[in-house]
């Protein structure tokens, strides 16, 4: 059984990155899609919340039902799942090698929980944390933002500091990138897949 997924997850190798809300993860990874938009791919994850206004199915989610989505986990075909405020959200192994199958990296935008999840299988990912300078800075930004809550807004930063005392345990993340100024954290960035990003673009070219 082993080697069949391991087959399966043939094609380039997929991009796991985590850190906190309010480290610039989706800044960083904007930029990277902007730039590379023929490297790299999002998997499309499931959830069984509702879809919201304008979110189309297979494309923001794949929108299931909870025992369909159960019924799939049960049965070992999720690489991670979490359930958050009622809901369950995962990554379908289909979901990363729709990805792959079109010789992408597929990026993995995941929590700490779905990392540790991911450790536990043979996907073997390129682990990237993005962590804010300070516990100080993140609350800046949080507060910058004017749509947190002061609830939510100590709610994030309680998980920060979990998220960032995991960050520092040794060989979790391939790459941690502190992100105290956006461009020199894109540069870093760039530099931690440059090999990878070659890569895919050798095979396109051949093919």
């Amino acid at each position: 059984m082993r080697n069949s997924i391991t087959k399966a997850m043939a094609g380039p190798r997929p991009l796991v990155f985590s850190g906190p809300s309010g480290a610039g993860k989706s800044t960083l990874l904007k930029k990277l899609m902007g730039e590379y938009d023929s490297v790299f791919g999002f998997s499309v994850s499931h959830t069984t919340r509702k879809p919201r206004p304008g979110e189309q199915n297979g494309i923001d989610y794949h929108y299931v039902s909870r025992e369909e989505m159960q019924a799939g986990i049960d049965n070992g075909e999720f690489i991670e799942s979490a359930e958050f405020s009622g809901n369950l959200y995962g990554t379908s192994k289909a979901a990363v090698q729709a990805v792959q199958a079109k010789n992408l990296i597929c990026i993995l935008d995941i929590d700490m929980q779905g990392v540790k999840n991911i450790k536990k299988t043979d996907l073997n990912p390129l682990y990237i944390s993005i962590q804010p300078p300070s516990l100080e800075v993140l609350e800046e930004r949080l507060r910058g933002r004017k749509t947190e809550s002061e609830e939510s807004v100590q709610k994030r930063l309680r998980a920060a500091k979990v998220d960032m005392e995991f960050s520092k345990e040794p060989n979790v993340f391939d790459v941690v990138i502190i992100n105290n100024n956006l461009e020199e954290a894109y540069g870093s960035l760039k530099q931690a897949l440059q090999e990878e990003i070659h890569k895919v673009k050798k095979t396109k070219a051949s093919s």
